[in-house]
């Protein structure tokens, strides 16, 4: 799915944000030149990743708390290390980022997303609720 355009690709060492089926992406650009794509909300408290830095080491620090994500994996490197980040850190247990997978594509550079995840989690959501006709699977009398 087009996510942004590669005029907007941003310098080395630093990102970007875009969005890709409905969903905030990240894409962040290491100091090598690599392209990376990953979820735009940064845990605990859901500040956007694409303010963080990208450093050498393959990882993006948010920029509120501190913590640090693989740029591969999406993985907690270091949680929450700042002196806020440790008081609210602390209060949740580490979670990572999700990735996707990213390319180049004409002028636009695409993310591999699942543009049908809002529809599975909401069909699961309503199952067995009534909708406005009063039948749990949307169907007329």
């Amino acid at each position: 799915v087009p996510c942004i355009s590669t005029d907007d690709l941003p310098a080395p060492g630093s990102a970007t944000s875009g969005v890709a089926g409905g969903l905030a992406i990240c894409i962040a650009v290491d100091p090598k030149g690599a392209v990376y794509a990953l979820g735009d909300k940064c845990p605990p408290v859901n500040q956007p990743l694409s303010f963080g830095k990208v450093s050498d080491d393959g990882t993006i620090s948010d920029p509120v708390l501190g913590t640090k994500f693989s740029l591969k994996t999406g993985e907690v490197v270091q949680w929450c290390p700042s002196g806020l980040g440790k008081l609210i850190g602390g209060l949740f247990d580490p979670v990572g980022v999700p990735t996707y997978p990213v390319k180049s594509s004409g002028k636009s550079v695409e993310v591999q997303v699942d543009v049908n995840y809002k529809a599975n989690f909401e069909a699961e959501y309503w199952s067995g609720i009534l909708d406005a006709q009063g039948k749990a699977n949307g169907k007329y009398y």
